[in-house]
């Protein structure tokens, strides 16, 4: 038997989800997780073969629990899922140790295939996907640059900014403008917008 964990803020998805699984002769859901903290204790406690991860969860995201149960628990292999997927989510969950990445809007059967894939010691990743890393153009950003846009939601003076990141507030002025720049977009909201819609933060 297949030993699956499954991690899924919505309910009824997860639940969904654990009765399809519920189905195949060799797959067994061990535990279930409704956040990313919650998942990582999951896993550490009933040591699944595979564990299904959403990509956007409260606590830690998909990518934060991929890149933990890939360092705490190696023999565990990390199929993330998700409804919202971009390119950049795509590199960075390979980046974190994932081994499968499939939308949540695929096929009955898709899922279960994958588990046994990943745990069989394959790599699967959803082929429109891939091509779309493959087409997508490349964050011209830095990593200082996400950063300090991860910090600038709408109203949140540069000055707090400037503190959390111990830069005064005419470096950190300075980095929104380029980012700003680089992206072609009017403010900062533009630019929080256009980096979360490509899946670079």
């Amino acid at each position: 038997m297949i030993r699956v964990l499954l991690a899924d803020d919505e309910e009824l998805i997860r639940v969904a989800l654990a009765a399809l699984l519920g189905l195949e002769p060799d797959l067994d859901v061990v535990a279930q997780a409704a956040d990313g903290r919650a998942a990582v204790d999951a896993a550490l406690a009933h040591r699944p073969d595979v564990a299904v991860v959403d990509l956007e969860m409260p606590a830690l995201d998909g990518l934060r629990v991929t890149a933990e149960l890939t360092r705490v628990l190696p023999a565990c292999a990390v199929v993330i899922l998700t409804g919202r997927g971009r390119p950049a989510h795509l590199s960075r969950a390979l980046a974190a140790g994932a081994k499968g990445f499939l939308p949540k809007g695929s096929p009955g059967g898709a899922l279960a295939d994958v588990i046994r894939r990943v745990h069989g010691g394959d790599r699967y990743v959803d082929p429109s996907l891939a091509a779309a890393a493959l087409a997508a153009p490349p964050c011209p950003l830095t990593p200082r640059e996400l950063e300090l846009l991860r910090l600038a939601e709408p109203g949140t003076p540069v000055a707090a900014i400037a503190r959390r990141t111990h830069l005064s507030s005419g470096t950190v002025r300075n980095h929104l403008t380029a980012i700003v720049q680089k992206l072609g977009v009017s403010n900062r909201a533009e630019a929080l917008r256009a980096a979360r819609e490509h899946g670079w933060i």
